[in-house]
C-alpha cells in the first residue's frame, strides 16, 4: 500500500475529521475536470488530461494554503478511491479484441513491455533513483503512463511524493511524445500500419495514442489503438508480479504474509477481468464501470496532489526526468526493432 503517515487504514472513523480533506479533494478534482473540458472546447484536443490537472492543481493549492487540517481526509481520498478504480478496470478489459492482432504481434508487445520494464528500472537505478521511484517510472513508460503509475503506486508501497514526482514528469514527456512522434514517423517513412504499431507501443495514454495517430489516417489510428489495448491489458499481470516482488528491493517481501502480497483490489481486478472474458459482465455495465473508475482515479489524484509539498519535488526531479527520457528513447528503439521483425504489409 502507498506509505504515508496520513494514509489511514480503513476502519469506520468519525466522518467529521475526514470532511475538510474530502471536500478539498472533490473541489480540486472538479477543477481538473473543468480544465479538461475547457481544453477540449477551446482547442479541440486535450493536452493535459483531468488526472494530471488534478494532481498539479492539488499541489498548487497545497503550496498556497499550506497543510491546514486536511491530513486524514486527503489521505483517505488518495488511497481508497484509487483501489476501487483499479478493481473496476478489470470489468473494462476486452480480451476478445486482442485475438485479431495475431500471436506474433501480441508476443512482441508482451516481450517489449517486459524488456522496457527491466531496462527502465535499470536506467532509473543507474541515474540515482531509489527502488520505488525507478519502478514507477518504468511502469509509466512501459504500459500506460499515468494510469500505470497510479495503479502500481499502492502495490509497491510508493509514497505520495514519489508518485507525484513520477506522474508530473512522465506526463509531460507523454505530451511531448504526441508532438514529436508523427514527425519521427514521417522522417522514417513508416506506413499507416507500422506507424500505428510504433505509436501504440510508445505513447503513454489512450487519448494520446488517438491524438498521435488520427492525423495520419484511420489505418494508423485503428492499429495504434489495438496495440495500446494490448499494452493496457498487461497492466493486470504486471501489477500481480509487482505485488509479489515489488518490495524486495527493501527486503520487505520476505517478511510480509502472502495475503499482503496480493491486495484485495488486484484480486478483484483479476476476477472482474475473468468475468468479462467469459461474457458474464453485461455490455451495458462496461462504459459505466470505465467512467466510475476514471472518476475515482480523478478524486485520488486530487487527494494525492493536496498531500504533496511541491517544494520537495525539485530535489529528485532531474533524476526522474533523465530516467523517464532515457527509458522512453529505449522503448522507441525497441518498438522500431519489433517493426523490423514483423511481417506487416
Amino acid at each position: 500500500m502507498m506509505k504515508s503517515q496520513t494514509l489511514i487504514p480503513f476502519s469506520l472513523p468519525a466522518f467529521r475529521p475526514l470532511l475538510p480533506g474530502l471536500v478539498a479533494s472533490i473541489g480540486v478534482a472538479g477543477a481538473g475536470w473543468l480544465g479538461h473540458l475547457a481544453q477540449q472546447h477551446l482547442f479541440g484536443r486535450v493536452w493535459l488530461d483531468a488526472l494530471l490537472l488534478a494532481i498539479l492543481l492539488g499541489m498548487v493549492v497545497r503550496a498556497i494554503a499550506g497543510r491546514r487540517d486536511w491530513g486524514d481526509g486527503i489521505g483517505f481520498a488518495a488511497k481508497y478511491p484509487l483501489e476501487g478504480a483499479i478493481l473496476l478496470l478489470g470489468a473494462t478489459l476486452d480480451a476478445g479484441a486482442l485475438a485479431a492482432a495475431g500471436p506474433m504481434l501480441l508476443a512482441g508487445i508482451a516481450t517489449i513491455v517486459a524488456l522496457s520494464l527491466t531496462v527502465g528500472y535499470g536506467i532509473g537505478r543507474i541515474v540515482g533513483l531509489d527502488h520505488r521511484p525507478a519502478l514507477l517510472v518504468a511502469c509509466g513508460n512501459s504500459i500506460c503512463g499515468n494510469s500505470a503509475i497510479v495503479a502500481a503506486a499502492p502495490v509497491i508501497g510508493a509514497t505520495a511524493r514519489e508518485t507525484a514526482t513520477a506522474l508530473a514528469f512522465t506526463a509531460l514527456l507523454g505530451v511531448l511524445s504526441v508532438l514529436m512522434l508523427p514527425l519521427a514517423g514521417a522522417a522514417l517513412g513508416l506506413d499507416g500500419v507500422h506507424y500505428g504499431i510504433l505509436a501504440g507501443l510508445t505513447v503513454y495514454a489512450v487519448p494520446q495514442v488517438a491524438a498521435a495517430t488520427a492525423m495520419t489516417g484511420m489505418v494508423s489510428l485503428h492499429t495504434g489503438m489495438l496495440v495500446k489495448l494490448a499494452r493496457v491489458m498487461l497492466l493486470g499481470p504486471v501489477l500481480l508480479v509487482l505485488s509479489l516482488i515489488g518490495g524486495r528491493g527493501q527486503g520487505e517481501a520476505a517478511a510480509r504474509p502472502r495475503a499482503a502480497l496480493l491486495p484485495w483490489f488486484i484480486i478483484g481486478f483479476a476476477g472482474l477481468a475473468a468475468l468479462r472474458a467469459l461474457g458474464l459482465v453485461p455490455a451495458g455495465l462496461v462504459t459505466p464501470a470505465a467512467e466510475a473508475s476514471h472518476m475515482l482515479t480523478l478524486l485520488a489524484m486530487a487527494g494525492l496532489g493536496l498531500f504533496v509539498d511541491i517544494t520537495g519535488l525539485g530535489k529528485a526531479g532531474y533524476r526522474t526526468v533523465l530516467a523517464a527520457t532515457l527509458s522512453l528513447l529505449a522503448l522507441v528503439g525497441m518498438g522500431l526493432g519489433l517493426l523490423s521483425l514483423l511481417p506487416v504489409v
